[in-house]
Parts: structure tokens; C-alpha cells; sequence
């Protein structure tokens, strides 16, 4: 039985190495306080339509003093890139997942120095505007 339980973890961290960075989940359950984070993109599902969330992201990003530099449509998402007053890039990503299922990604910061918690500050305005509890 050992060498089946070895042979299973070497394939485990084999797969890991060979997919790259691993995400890191925090909380559990869609729309409910789950966050993956994947090569700087800290990601969130929120139990809304995707009108309903891209909207509640335009008008978080003009209330935060944040322009739109570009908006572009690639079939199921969105991708808006702005800049925080301080001159930090972020990239938002809005994805349909589901009929009433839209993931937000954000992406705050440059190669090599994503800042999470900024990215985490906005998951955090975006859920309480579109009313999602925690």
C-alpha cells in the first residue's frame, strides 16, 4: 500500500508543476465569499446577470473616479482596463458562468507586483453593490 500512496502524491505534485501556479481558494461556495487567485487575478462568482454585474462595474469604476481606457467583448466576457488615481493599472475581467452566474476577475497592479489587496478592496465594493452577502 505505501508505494500506491507515494506513486498518488508524486503524480499529485507532478500535475501541480505541470499546470503552473496553483489557485488559492478562499471560503467556499459561489457568490458566497469564495476568491480564487490565479496569476495575480483574484477572482469572484456573484449570483447575478452578467448585465446586472457589468453595469454595477461601470458605475463602481465612475464612482471611484476610475475611467474606462478600454472596454473589448471576446464572446462570453468582458475586459476593462482602467487606472486608479494613483496611476495603478487595473483589468477587470466579467465572464458569464450561468443565467443568474457572472466571475469577476481583477487584476490591480504590474507584471510582477499585482497588489491583492486593492484587488480585494474592489471584489469587496462590487459584492455590497450588488447586494451579496458574505
Amino acid at each position: 500500500m505505501v508505494p500506491k500512496k507515494a506513486f498518488l502524491c508524486i503524480a499529485m505534485i507532478s500535475s501541480w508543476l505541470a499546470i503552473g501556479c496553483a489557485a488559492l481558494v478562499v471560503g467556499a461556495g459561489a457568490g458566497a465569499g469564495a476568491y480564487t487567485y490565479v496569476n495575480g487575478e483574484l477572482g469572484r462568482t456573484y449570483p447575478a446577470p452578467y448585465s446586472r454585474t457589468m453595469e454595477a462595474c461601470t458605475q463602481l469604476l465612475g464612482d471611484l473616479g476610475m475611467p474606462i481606457l478600454s472596454q473589448t467583448s471576446e464572446g462570453a466576457q468582458a475586459i476593462i482596463e482602467t487606472r486608479r488615481k494613483d496611476g495603478t493599472p487595473m483589468t477587470l475581467t466579467i465572464k458569464i458562468v450561468g443565467l443568474d452566474l457572472t466571475e469577476v476577475s481583477v487584476r490591480t497592479g504590474v507584471v510582477g507586483y499585482w497588489n491583492r489587496d486593492l484587488s480585494t478592496q474592489f471584489q469587496e465594493f462590487l459584492a455590497r453593490r450588488l447586494n451579496v452577502q458574505d
